[in-house]
């Protein structure tokens, strides 16, 4: 932690100069932005495997077809399939779980009163009017929804929110061309998942709001992270999940992805 924490007192030393008091915050998003070039090259492979995946379905429609009434027979020969083709149904969640140790790490640095037995002085540092240790709550404590900290606050909010609706309106087009590993919920599903995937696909396009929560909760500077990384991953899917162009048949786009 005193290693990580000395990293971005360093980094922000180099960049006070051009940002002044601002200059740990930018230092944050830099940082941010770091770790998700260093996880890029996952985000593409991850693209990949979903087009491997998409080219499998009518292997997997028939062994569904074929273990219709034994899930058990069903799940070792999908298995046993995505190892013949080197796919890896859990590739996907490669890049998430790669940036967590870095969220936690922010989180934990900002939530610390004392680092290597002595003060954080990180905890001093601000964006603009809003110390980079505090929460919402805190904001609103000190002026309201609209005093200096609370306006730091809703400029965030006002990022995610745009960009939570950017990945709401893709998410609904691509499910609704059954694209970018959201096929559309049929009979041929595992028996009793038909329900439960019904209702994720359903809830899905809601997820990116639920970042809203996680800014209001954290410390500003892992919302910071958060915000940044919500950005830089709508951008991301944007380029690797192109959308289906007018009369383009549907899995079209999702098999470009990757390339």
């Amino acid at each position: 932690m005193s290693v990580f924490a000395d990293l971005v007192a360093h980094l922000a030393d180099l960049l006070q100069p051009l940002f002044h008091a601002s200059a740990t915050a930018v230092a944050i998003v830099l940082f941010t932005a770091l770790v998700r070039l260093l996880v890029h090259p996952l985000s593409r492979a991850a693209a990949r495997g979903q087009r491997a995946r998409i080219a499998l379905q009518p292997q997997i429609a028939e062994l569904r077809k074929k273990h219709a009434k034994n899930p058990e027979k069903l799940q070792k020969a999908m298995l046993e399939l995505h190892t013949k083709e080197k796919v890896s149904p859990l590739s996907g969640c490669l890049p998430s779980l790669c940036q967590l140790p870095a969220f936690f790490l922010l989180y934990h640095l900002f939530s610390n009163r004392t680092i290597g037995g002595e003060a954080n002085a990180l905890l001093t540092h601000r964006l603009f009017a809003a110390p980079l240790g505090d929460r919402w709550a805190d904001a609103l404590s000190e002026g309201g929804v609209f005093g200096a900290q609370g306006l730091v606050y809703m400029g965030l909010f006002v990022i995610v929110a745009g960009v939570a609706a950017f990945n709401f309106r893709r998410t609904k087009l691509m499910m609704a061309a059954g694209t970018a590993g959201m096929p559309a919920v049929s009979d041929e599903q595992v028996p009793g998942m038909a329900a439960s995937m019904g209702a994720v696909s359903k809830f899905m396009p809601f997820m990116s709001f639920f970042t809203l929560v996680s800014v209001a909760v954290v410390p500003l500077a892992a919302a910071l992270y958060v915000v940044t990384s919500t950005t830089w991953s709508a951008v991301e899917r944007a380029m690797l999940y192109p959308l289906p162009s007018a009369g383009a048949a549907p899995g079209a786009s999702a098999a470009a992805a990757g390339r």
